[in-house]
């Protein structure tokens, strides 16, 4: 039985089967193994189709599946078992029986594999090969099998991001009636709660149960045959037995109602796609035309590339990439030149590669292929370069990190590195070291980090920050703190500060904290201020690692006292959650790193996801500008390098690294920039990109099996903004983040006669935005900052389809809503500017 998990859904599809199974002994040898004929007839099935349902919802007359005559037929055909003491040895069938069917008969085939003391053992059956515990009482015995632990034959595929893949919950446990060493009953139940692990309200419950009763006693069997052997005997039985596993095959659906492409092509003038990535209309195609490209032939997909307007062209080459067929990524291949293409269109390319939830080895191939040997633009080379990281570090995770082509990718980066001159090459190396996660490049990075000037430093500890936890060793630390105490160099205030966040982010100690405190004495004003808001951030984070061992060092009153905490600079550091559901919290961060003379050096902007253990930076925005003191005539720290003037951003999506923009870089460009700037933001991100790749089969003990399948698409169009105004002395940056989500989770039941399928949709719209604006005209600074959510539509759709035999149904039951917009309150001082700044304005 198949149900939705939440209201307001179709009642769910079920099934029922009953026939008699013979079991016969054939032959047995004096040590107890047995050889057995298993025999399935007169087999029954029922369903519950539409039309008998009441108008209430509730469950109508049940009514029966003809079965086809070959179903029938077959499922008559015996099986044969090697068995003893409880236990199946081996399964002997025909290989060329249908795959159903003969799954059928292994869920009856399982029902007999049991052991008669307590105790845990591997045993194999219809679900693969698990780990089972036995308890006996009298005579019962209960068997609970850990459906986690089953390996079966590989079949499907998952996205390398946790957060967005399939929460499954299985249980299993069936219970035996042993009287006289024979076997009266078999009751055997299981259930599966199966859902997106970022919305478990739209999942699906399966439950299967299982009856053996013994119906006739056994009785001498005249079919019983002489033979040396179990394979001399089973050589005298009619027809083809070859020996098979147990655990369930693989079923892949034929869909016979998905779109074509080739259809499509023939209907393509009037079938245009539109262009607004952040419109859910545009994702919902984008996740349709993922379909037709996985079962498009290659002469198909490369006719689609060619006639596709170029409006319409980088949405072609964004769903190419991610369906990730070798048809696809034949034509990529074919249609892309990296000499002609406009730069615009060479870059979704790479961008797409480096967001694949699943990269395979082929796309990497095709990506280093584009890039080998070439002249070409910095900007397509940079984008590439993070891409080739970001391609390593995935396939890395999916425990492919041994493919020729990963050693090739990482060479690529590592030769780069060695070989970069210029500072903007090496930082570009760096950053994707950071995308790759490789333990065995720390050492590399770790050297710039230490030994670098202010870009490189920077750009490594920033690709540190991209290891997971278990990655930031005591050699990291140690080096971490070389930097933020300055051991063996001076380095600039942002660099320490990164460095301290690593340390004060990864399990610190209690003395890596109270030397970091202490040192803020003697810092900068501003660094000092904004250091001490990382600290007492912490402390109001439960998800904080260092919340505890912060909370034990304030108890200290020689530390958390006036003197320390007392720091009047204006830059903030501000975090804390925006949305909690019980599977996901979403936290917005606000670093805004001051100059003492109350210009901006640097500020970041992070939407987190954190759900079931797993953190996902979905978006991190950082601008950063540099050099300005000279500008406000303040000097240079003695020790201090003289900065470059420049302003820039980089950006960090979904965990991908991409490639910094510059604003601007020396006096001069700033100039033209201010006079002759067009007031149009600056594109950060823009396309469709696939979030969710999952599939996955469940066999039940049945015999029968669920596909699993989720796709998650993302439109997403962000800009950023920097204006600033001499003759104002003002200063406005705005980040604008529009996006649309669609995702498509379903659940397919396949049996010999019966189809039935659940599915839930989920669509909905958001439009963030971010502002920031700061006047230098007053003492002090003053700065106002906005984060804003428009109003958000959306709209879930549940369906329940089935199929036996001539007859099928689809009932559908769905709601939609708009959440109303809102402001968040960062803190009270902020309000009480943004008031004074904006009621200046108007």
């Amino acid at each position: 039985q198949l149900d939705h998990v939440s209201p307001p859904s179709p009642r769910g599809a079920w099934l029922r089967a009953e026939a008699l199974v013979q079991l016969q002994r054939l032959w047995r040898d004096p040590g107890g193994e047995e050889l057995l004929q298993v025999q399935i007839r007169d087999l029954k099935a029922q369903h519950e189709p539409e039309e008998e349902r009441r108008q209430d919802g509730t469950g109508g007359a049940p009514a029966e599946i003809a079965l086809s005559q070959e179903a029938r037929a077959e499922l008559q055909q015996p099986v044969f078992i090697s068995w003893s003491s409880g236990k199946v040895k081996a399964f002997y069938g025909d290989e060329a029986e249908s795959i159903l069917i003969s799954n059928l008969k292994r869920g009856v085939i399982s029902l007999l594999q049991l052991q008669p003391h307590a105790g845990t053992a591997v045993e194999e059956d219809v679900s693969g090969s698990c780990e089972v515990t036995y308890a006996v009482s009298n005579h019962s015995i209960t068997k609970t099998k850990d459906l986690l632990s089953c390996a079966k034959p590989h079949s499907g595929f998952a996205s390398v991001n946790k957060i967005f893949g399939v929460e499954w919950q299985p249980t299993s446990k069936s219970q035996y009636m042993v009287k006289d060493n024979l076997l009266q009953s078999v009751m055997a139940e299981e259930s599966h709660m199966v859902s997106p692990a970022l919305r478990s309200t739209t999942g699906i419950k399966i439950s299967s149960r299982q009856q053996l009763q013994l119906v006739s006693p056994p009785k001498p069997s005249p079919a019983e045959v002489a033979g040396q052997s179990l394979e001399d005997a089973l050589a005298g039985m009619e027809g083809r037995h070859q020996p098979l596993g147990m655990a369930s095959l693989p079923f892949r659906r034929v869909c016979t109602h998905c779109p074509s492409l080739r259809a499509y092509l023939k209907a393509f003038d009037s079938q245009r796609v539109t262009a607004d990535t952040s419109k859910v209309a545009t994702t919902r195609q984008f996740l349709r035309f993922i379909q037709m490209l996985r079962s498009a032939k290659k002469r198909d997909v490369l006719q689609l590339l060619r006639k596709a307007p170029e409006e319409m062209l980088p949405f072609v080459v964004e769903t190419a990439v991610a369906a990730q067929s070798v048809a696809s990524l034949a034509a990529l291949s074919d249609f892309l030149d990296f000499s002609k293409e406009p730069k615009s269109l060479l870059e979704k390319f790479l961008y797409a590669a480096a967001f694949s939830p699943r990269p395979s080895g082929e796309l990497l191939h095709l990506v280093l292929d584009k890039l080998d040997g070439k002249q070409l633009a910095p900007e397509v080379q940079e984008t590439g370069i993070v891409a080739v990281g970001s391609l390593v570090g995935k396939l890395c995770q999916q425990k492919l990190c041994g493919l020729q082509e990963v050693e090739r990718g990482v060479e690529t980066i590592l030769a780069g590195l060695r070989d970069a001159k210029e500072e903007s090459k090496v930082v570009i190396y760096l950053l994707a070291l950071g995308n790759a996660a490789l333990p065995k490049t720390i050492p590399a990075l770790l050297d710039h980090a230490e030994e670098g000037p202010t870009a490189i430093t920077t750009a490594a500890v920033s690709a540190l920050r991209q290891f997971p936890a278990r990655h930031i060793s005591s050699k990291v630390k140690r080096a971490m703190r070389r930097i933020f105490h300055e051991k063996r160099k001076n380095y600039e205030k942002t660099c320490r500060l990164a460095a301290a966040e690593i340390l004060l982010d990864h399990e610190p100690s209690p003395m890596d904290v109270i030397n970091i405190l202490l040192a803020a004495k003697e810092l900068e004003t501003e660094t000092a201020t904004f250091l001490l808001l990382k600290v007492q951030n912490s402390l109001r984070a439960d998800y904080h690692p260092a919340r505890s061992i912060m909370k034990d060092i304030m108890g200290d009153p020689q530390i958390n006292n006036y003197n320390f905490f007392s720091k009047a600079g204006i830059s903030s550091s501000f975090s804390g959650p925006l949305t909690v559901t019980r599977d996901l919290l979403s936290t917005f961060e606000l670093d805004l790193l001051f100059l003492e003379g109350g210009f901006l050096r640097k500020s970041i902007s992070d939407f987190s996801l954190l759900s079931h253990g797993q953190r996902l930076h979905a978006a991190q925005v950082t601008i950063e500008a540099q050099g300005m003191e000279s500008m406000l005539g303040e000097n240079v720290l003695e020790g201090e390098e003289e900065p470059e003037l420049m302003a820039g951003m980089s950006a960090i999506f979904f965990d991908v690294q991409l490639r910094p923009i510059v604003f601007f870089r020396g006096y001069t460009d700033l100039m033209a920039k201010v006079l002759l700037s067009s007031g149009e933001p600056t594109s950060v991100v823009k396309g469709n990109l696939l979030l969710m790749d999952h599939h996955q089969v469940i066999p039940l003990q049945s015999g029968l099996q669920v596909a699993i399948k989720l796709q998650g698409g993302l439109g997403l169009d962000i800009s950023a903004d920097m204006d600033m105004s001499i003759w104002e002395q003002e200063l406005k940056t705005s980040i604008n983040t529009r996006g649309s989500l669609a995702i498509d989770f379903q659940a397919e039941l396949d049996a010999p006669f019966l189809q039935a399928t659940l599915r839930s949709q989920t669509e909905v719209e958001t439009s963030i935005h971010f502002d920031t604006v700061l006047r230098f005209s007053s003492s002090p600074v003053l700065m106002c900052l906005q984060l804003r959510e428009e109003q958000v539509p959306y709209r879930e759709i549940f369906t329940v389809s089935k199929s036996a035999r001539s007859q099928s149904s689809t009932a559908r039951k769905g709601r939609q809503g708009t959440v109303p917009g809102r402001e968040f309150a960062l803190h009270r001082a902020n309000s009480k500017v943004c008031n004074l700044l904006l009621m200046a304005e108007e």
